[in-house]
């Protein structure tokens, strides 16, 4: 896998955990707290599909095995970031709930207290529902930085398994580079052997047919003596 996609989905796994918790925060603030947060998180959702742009492009530039695992990844962080935008487009309508619920305590009829006990509820199922889908994000967020973590010590692991590796064929080559220096000392050894072996069998050969003529010589001399 890409160093530079893992760092960047690192930086999206932590921007989009810190959005959520943002989003549920500012569920609990009112007025100006509340537009300051909501300002912040919408400077972050910037910042994701940023970090999502530059995720498609070094996918899209990998081998096509990788790059299809990676733009699988990929399509899951574009809808969290698509629900993140939808959260906050919730919080914001809240603001708007807000503003009628006031305008109905204002009027203080019957039909407004109904309308306003409607709003409450639609008020608590909906910040109940937001809760959760932020609780659940979270989780999903948590469960893919660890799975970044735990791909990236896989990684080193098996980096390191590599080297390991790499040092035992090296020290394996160095000792069979030893053996054959050694192999070929002793063939040396062993050719000069033979040579001065072949030099002494060839000498031998020329002392034994000198002596063989000499006796031939002599032989033919005494028969000559004798029979003259």
């Amino acid at each position: 896998m890409s160093d530079v996609f893992e760092r960047y989905e690192r930086q999206y796994c932590e921007l989009s955990a810190n959005l959520s918790k943002k989003c549920t925060s500012a569920t609990l603030l009112d007025g100006e707290q509340k537009k300051q947060k909501v300002s912040e998180i919408k400077a972050g959702l910037d910042e994701a599909e940023s970090l999502i742009r530059k995720m498609d492009l070094e996918a899209r530039s990998l081998q096509p095995n990788v790059k299809a695992v990676l733009l699988a990844k990929l399509r899951e962080y574009k809808s969290d970031a698509n629900n993140l935008k939808a959260e906050v487009k919730r919080i914001t309508s809240t603001n708007l709930n807000q503003a009628a619920r006031d305008d109905l305590l204002e009027s203080g009829t019957a039909d407004a207290l109904t309308c306003l006990f409607e709003i409450d509820f639609e008020y608590q199922l909906d910040q109940r529902a937001r809760l959760m889908m932020s609780t659940e994000r979270i989780n999903k967020t948590s469960d893919r930085v660890r799975e970044s973590r735990r791909t990236m010590l896989e990684t080193e692991e098996l980096g390191v398994s590599i080297l390991q590796d790499l040092h035992q064929q090296r020290q394996s080559l160095l000792h069979a580079n030893t053996t054959l220096h050694g192999v070929d000392d002793s063939i040396s050894r062993s050719k000069k052997i033979l040579t001065n072996m072949s030099r002494r069998m060839n000498k031998n050969k020329w002392i034994i047919g000198s002596i063989i003529a000499v006796l031939v010589i002599a032989i033919a001399l005494i028969l000559y003596f004798k029979l003259k």
